[in-house]
């Protein structure tokens, strides 16, 4: 570990500041950091020497000094958008003023493989190592802290609190992160791009946010590992208190050399990296669509380590894919109990229909959604004891021009899942296919999810997501 003290404390003040300075950004890029900093809601400061981008740093109403020195406040974080040959005058400065911490946007250091990027990083970091600087990257994207404005872009939310942690060796990922994410009713609490990770490095963050009471789950995108056995005592930490959810780049021969070329990491062999993530606990994924989707079923689906699903769709072709697609994930589609039978029998609609489990329940439900017949459904299946989660199919298909022309069979639907959601013990989720009908239905799944309801656009996609948060939560009562 480079830095004296406490480094969760140091992180503390950089990634929650009261006073940040922009060092470098200019109109030629659209001051895309001071744009980006405006909802910041303490106080933001700007450090530049040309004398002719001062005045378009001024129109934007923020404070210009020539130099960090000149800055009359304590700085808890600094973004440097300055080029390369430059960026250890400013690494020097942030040394001299005490800094709570600086990002360095610059890139073209160790992640070129040139003789110059290799100096020019090995100079920076140096200098923030001998002077006790945190300091993130370089070639990364620094901190979004979305209740304070801290951002990345002018896209990005901000002024609520959030809480899911990301962590990010790609900036891209990062910021794509918070803002699909955020379709997808999942609100970070704060957000980290590390580039090459020179002096702080993934274990560092997964400390930080394993304490972070704002972060409930922590998701990361990461390249190449340092010290594997320091981030796996990390891994380990944080998995025995919130979720962790783990995307790895570079898992082929092709990726691997691609990430030396991106972040100057060292990939490791697949089957390495998946024992060690199954020996830590989290949660593994391969993408961002997924990453996000089991996000999304540890944030708004009750835990449960029971892999039992009770399954409602709305035709008899529907029910038996979307059997098998959970089936598939390692989950269970069981027989229900003989009392939940006899309960069905008394109003279940056979005729084109059938409720083994799964339920093919288009004919009881109607296909307005007769939120009675909906509300007995999700009551037996949440009494029967052969059940552990419920998942229910709404289909495009059927229901989205009835929606498009009775807005209220949409609002009734809402208010059903989103009742059912608060009050179930039970984990639950809805699967809205966009059909051919993309617009009503995403209007649809916005709205549920915006009402904490988890909604999926695909059988296979919830089936994924609730398969992993089932097996962490299996891993949390040491079931497997």
């Amino acid at each position: 570990m480079p830095y004296s003290g406490d480094v969760t404390a140091r992180l503390d003040r950089a990634l929650n500041p009261k006073v940040v300075a922009v060092v470098g950004d200019k109109k030629a890029m659209g001051y895309m950091w001071l744009h980006a900093m405006k909802p910041f809601s303490g106080k933001l400061y700007s450090v530049q020497i040309d004398p002719n981008e001062i005045p378009g740093i001024e129109e934007l109403g923020v404070t210009n000094y020539k130099s960090l020195a000149d800055v009359p406040e304590e700085i808890d974080y600094v973004l440097c958008a300055v080029p390369r040959p430059v960026a250890w005058r400013i690494v020097t400065d942030c040394v001299a003023k005490k800094v709570g911490g600086v990002a360095l946007f610059t890139s073209g250091f160790a992640e070129t493989e040139t003789e110059d990027g290799i100096e020019a990083q090995a100079k920076v970091t140096e200098i923030a190592r001998e002077g006790d600087l945190l300091l993130i990257g370089p070639n990364c994207m620094g901190i979004y802290n979305r209740r304070l404005g801290v951002r990345h872009s002018t896209d990005q939310p901000s002024g609520d609190a959030g809480n899911v942690a990301f962590i990010g060796q790609s900036g891209t990922h990062t910021i794509n992160f918070s803002l699909v994410g955020s379709v997808h009713g999942i609100k970070c609490s704060k957000t980290v791009s590390f580039g090459n990770a020179v002096l702080l490095d993934a274990p560092d963050y997964i400390d930080y946010f394993a304490q972070d009471p704002e972060s409930e789950v922590i998701a990361m995108y990461i390249e190449g590992v340092k010290d594997g056995p320091r981030l796996l005592a990390s891994l380990k930490a944080a998995a025995k208190r919130k979720p962790v959810v783990v995307w790895k780049g570079g898992t082929t021969a092709a990726g691997g050399r691609a990430v030396y070329s991106h972040t100057a990491s060292l990939a490791t062999a697949p089957a390495i990296w998946d024992a060690a993530m199954r020996q830590a606990g989290v949660i593994q994924t391969d993408n961002l669509d997924e990453t996000i989707d089991a996000v999304k079923a540890l944030v708004h689906c009750k835990p449960t380590s029971g892999r039992r699903m009770g399954l409602i769709a709305m035709t008899g072709g529907q029910s038996v894919v979307i059997t098998d697609a959970f089936e598939r994930e390692g989950l269970e589609v069981p027989l229900l109990t003989a009392a939940s039978y006899e309960k069905l029998a008394s109003f279940f609609n056979i005729i084109g229909g059938s409720y083994r489990n799964p339920l093919d329940a288009g004919g009881t439900i109607g296909m307005g959604f007769v939120p009675g017949n909906l509300q007995r459904l999700f009551d037996i299946l949440e009494e029967d004891e052969s059940v552990d989660a419920v998942a229910l199919e709404i289909s495009g298909t059927f229901m989205a021009r009835r929606m498009r022309q009775s807005p209220a069979i949409m609002e009734a639907l809402i208010e059903t899942l989103a009742g059912q959601k608060e009050k179930s013990a039970k984990p639950f989720l809805v699967i809205a296919h966009p059909s051919h009908v993309e617009d009503v239905m995403s209007e649809l799944r916005g709205k549920l999810l915006e009402r904490g309801v988890a909604t999926f656009t695909s059988f296979g996609a919830a089936a994924r997501a609730t398969a992993k948060a089932i097996s962490y939560w299996r891993f949390r009562e040491g079931l497997d």
